[in-house]
């Protein structure tokens, strides 16, 4: 491309999903109060956590003699644990994603990359490693890898359903997968499956839009999937409804019985509620998986 014109804007239209998704999830970020970081659990560090009573096979440079000069017993000084962990997000890049039913809404995509990206700038800013699964993201710190996460996350795929794999993420490590979940259950299956033999724990997000949940359809009505692949025209849409919510129903029971047998947490958010409610909750339960 010899034309400078057409390299500017070829350049501009290829950064500019970036910037707009970086600077809605540092917004996103700071609307969420979480006082200091901490891991809230023992360890190597600096930050005093808490006294726990003295056992037997504790050294006596571990006893805090100051504390323990104030009553009958000995007391240990924990310092909370601060050693940074890998966290690896996985957003479904999926045709799916793009679905929103009003204008007024964030198709899918948006909300769960935003939502991936501010989880993303907390942790980060709380010192853990965070990569991108499916991406070739390895988990680092820094504001370049934000700037990494959000570049990554721009993209999208032309499959009409995504599929998580697990063989990226390091052992014991973290992970959180943003998705909408509607597509085979197989492959999420396998990831979780294999995650859990390696360790791995973490959250299972996901991002509906609330038509999705409501399916407020009568009469004819022709349902098209957003790549085009698979299309039902019904002239009675109205008595689909009650099997169309049982399969709901079913899909979210599945993902709740997935994480219960692998030891993950799982969250429904739809995209008219706020996001900042599903961040808290995905940093809050970061923090008890372990």
């Amino acid at each position: 491309m010899s034309d400078p014109a057409r390299l500017r804007g070829a350049a501009e239209a290829l950064g500019a999903p970036m910037p707009a998704l970086l600077a809605g999830a540092r917004h996103l970020a700071a609307s969420v109060v979480l006082g200091r970081h901490g891991r809230r659990r023992p360890g190597q560090g600096d930050e005093f956590w808490q006294y726990r009573p003295a056992i037997p096979g504790d050294e006596a440079r571990e006893i805090d003699w100051r504390r323990s000069g104030r009553s009958d017993a000995h007391f240990v000084r924990q310092k909370e644990w601060q050693a940074a962990q890998s966290v690896m997000l996985w957003v479904d890049p999926s045709r799916s994603m793009d679905f929103a039913s009003t204008s007024a809404l964030p198709r899918k995509g948006d909300r769960a990359a935003e939502l991936s990206l501010a989880l993303a700038i907390l942790l980060i800013r709380g010192g853990e490693r965070v990569g991108l699964s499916g991406r070739d993201l390895p988990p680092r710190t820094g504001e370049v890898q934000l700037m990494r996460l959000a570049e990554a996350l721009g993209h999208a795929d032309e499959a009409e359903y995504g599929a998580p794999a697990a063989r990226e993420m390091p052992s014991r490590s973290r992970a959180v997968f943003a998705s909408d979940f509607l597509g085979d259950m197989g492959p999420v299956r396998d990831a979780l499956t294999e995650a859990a033999d390696r360790g791995v724990s973490g959250l299972l997000l996901q991002v509906l839009d609330p038509q999705e949940e409501a399916f407020p359809f009568d009469g004819r009505t022709i349902f098209e999937s957003m790549g085009g692949t698979i299309r039902h025209e019904t002239l009675k849409a109205g008595d689909l409804r009650g099997r169309y919510l049982a399969r709901l129903a079913e899909r979210k029971a599945e993902l709740a019985e997935l994480a219960r047998i692998t030891g993950w947490q799982v969250h429904c958010h739809h995209t008219d509620r706020a996001a900042s409610t599903a961040l808290l909750w995905s940093y809050t339960a970061l923090e008890r998986v372990v």
